[in-house]
């Protein structure tokens, strides 16, 4: 690569910078992607070990604003919804949770008063305007909305899981009480993992005429009297362009522009909270317990899914199951690993007999921000000292949640961009007299 010139660069090669990149060219700009590692995927890549297909750590798909957008673009989305039967982990023993009526009468971890209040709230949540809690945490919306302790370390459990964060001190409850209706109507678990939403992604940009460049660095963005002019690249390689749309974290975005500390870039580097999980996933060659597919821990912080029940996830039929330990400050891979092995003897024991191949991922990022109490405002679309900067990503949440903020704030990138383009046509066109 040498000097060249297009109309918007993205940096970083995920769900967000593809997305972007597919808007920017539908909206008929010379795109080009420029990402570091030697496939396109971020996080959302998909490995292949002994047949079975593992993401990096458990994938849903719920329907919002990424699922929404999907669509839109046309993509097929292979996978199926599985059953929402579930269990909780309590005490160490399994008990049905209340998923439907059936279990609802029959779980012993509510009283009947419980069953009640959790059902009436589950009907009224279903429906809710969760926008008034925004500024509220999880914590102060579950003690103020629900009676019985059991129900709340039920819904503590639940919003966990919509959230990926371990305590209910720091996640704003709006959005995660949005992304739980998303959940309540129902997963989608994708065939051969995540990998083929990426290669459906890739294609679609690619016949968009989009330019997808791999094992390439960006070192700098030139920035200079506060507008875009630049992008150089470690090998050399510089870009002429007006519109660069940062699809990295929140830490390389601020390094990658000189003077950062004079922007919002520096807030927003600053607020971010990164969200990690200790991932587990194993492939078996069968179920010991065929039931036990999907918990929730209820006094641990853990999630439990076999994906196999309702996608294609392996070659010659192999039980692909992910678990998931939701981590604070202190994570410790040794002690996480043992109580994700742990979940595993209950929900499936024997399994070790079983096992096919197996893939630990100690500290997993899950995102690099989300929408939390300590947070002093809400990152992009662009940046507001240098023209022509935009940032996106799932930390760069407008209140939704993971890949639904991924995907959402690379749509608000590209309607700015373009948004400011017709101002910039219309004083064009008034100051030649023509409007």
């Amino acid at each position: 690569m040498q000097m060249q010139k297009v109309d918007v660069v993205v940096v970083g090669g995920g769900i967000a910078g593809l997305t972007a990149a597919i808007y920017a060219a539908k909206a008929g700009k010379r795109t080009i992607v420029i990402e570091k590692q030697n496939r396109l995927g971020g996080r959302a890549v998909s490995n292949k070990k002994k047949g079975a297909y593992f993401n990096l750590g458990a994938h849903s798909l719920y329907k919002g604003d990424a699922y929404a957008t999907f669509h839109e673009l046309g993509l097929t989305l292979q996978g199926k919804k599985p059953s929402a039967f579930a269990y909780g982990i309590w005490k160490g023993k399994l008990s049905a949770l209340p998923s439907d009526a059936k279990s609802l009468f029959t779980t012993p971890l509510l009283s009947w008063k419980g069953k009640m209040e959790f059902a009436s709230c589950l009907m009224k949540l279903s429906k809710a305007d969760t926008r008034p809690f925004d500024r509220i945490s999880i914590r102060e919306w579950v003690e103020g909305n629900l009676r019985d302790p059991m129900v709340r370390n039920i819904f503590y459990s639940l919003l966990r899981a919509a959230s990926y964060v371990a305590g209910p001190d720091l996640p704003a409850a709006g959005p995660v009480l949005r992304q739980l209706q998303n959940a309540l109507k129902g997963a989608l678990y994708l065939d051969r993992g995540w990998g083929e939403l990426i290669e459906e992604l890739r294609k679609k940009a690619s016949d968009l005429g989009v330019r997808l460049v791999t094992n390439i660095k960006v070192s700098s963005i030139d920035t200079r009297d506060g507008t875009v002019r630049q992008v150089l690249c470690e090998d050399g390689t510089r870009i002429d362009t007006r519109h660069v749309i940062l699809a990295t974290s929140p830490a390389i975005a601020y390094e990658l522009v000189p003077f950062a500390k004079q922007t919002a870039l520096h807030t927003w580097k600053e607020q971010a909270i990164e969200v990690t999980a200790a991932c587990l996933d194993v492939a078996l060659k069968r179920l010991p317990k065929p039931k036990q597919q999907f918990a929730y821990g209820i006094d641990q912080t853990v999630l439990f899914s076999n994906y196999s029940r309702a996608a294609y996830l392996s070659d010659d039929g192999a039980q692909v199951i992910s678990l998931i330990k939701y981590q604070g400050k202190d994570a410790d891979p040794e002690k996480d690993l043992r109580e994700l092995e742990g979940v595993l003897d209950l929900m499936q024991p024997g399994w070790r007999e079983e096992l096919v191949v197996k893939q630990y991922l100690p500290r997993m990022t899950v995102c690099h921000d989300f929408a939390h109490m300590k947070r002093l405002e809400n990152p992009g679309p662009a940046v507001p000292e240098i023209q022509g900067l935009y940032v996106a990503g799932e930390w760069a949440s407008h209140g939704e949640v993971l890949v639904d903020a991924a995907t959402a704030s690379a749509k608000r990138a590209v309607r700015h961009m373009l948004s400011l383009e017709g101002k910039e046509r219309n004083v064009f066109y008034e100051h030649r007299g023509i409007i």
